[in-house]
């Protein structure tokens, strides 16, 4: 399990941010704000977040657009997405999938579903990251055993 988790909040308007940072106050995590699709894409460099609370309407690019480039990138596809939109219609939720969201929530935020679709996405990607250390461990152990049996 991760230390600190950290959570950006990507949305264009400045108090949707601030409602949703002051609902994570309930959460160990370290926040950050971006402010347009650019924005977001810099800061996931630069923050390096657990998980991205990212709204769909955003200016330069969107939260489609940022969730394409995220999960198509090698380096921030792990990293969990959680789309926070005022679109619900079954076009705007079937593109948020097809982008690659780990999940989708509906706007005005109510702060008890915030926090649980939080709460499970952080736990699903610790149960990722394990994963992932223990295929790695698994390979290194195949690759060292690889070599004593040739001789």
């Amino acid at each position: 399990m991760a230390d600190t988790y950290k959570i950006l909040i990507a949305d264009d308007n400045e108090a949707n941010c601030e409602l949703m940072e002051a609902y994570l106050t309930a959460v160990d995590c370290e926040t950050e704000i971006a402010v347009d699709g650019q924005d977001t894409l810099d800061k996931v460099a630069s923050f390096q977040p657990d998980l991205i609370l990212l709204d769909i309407m955003m200016p330069k690019f969107n939260g489609f657009e940022v969730c394409e480039k995220l999960k198509a990138d090698p380096a921030t596809k792990r990293i969990m997405v959680l789309m926070v939109t005022a679109l619900n219609e079954h076009g705007d939720i079937e593109r948020a999938v097809s982008a690659g969201t780990n999940d989708f929530l509906s706007k005005p935020v109510n702060k008890l579903e915030l926090l649980k679709r939080v709460e499970n996405m952080l736990l699903l990607k610790d149960v990722g990251d394990e994963n992932e250390r223990l295929r790695r461990y698994i390979e290194q152990m195949d690759d060292s055993g690889d070599g004593g049996s040739n001789s």
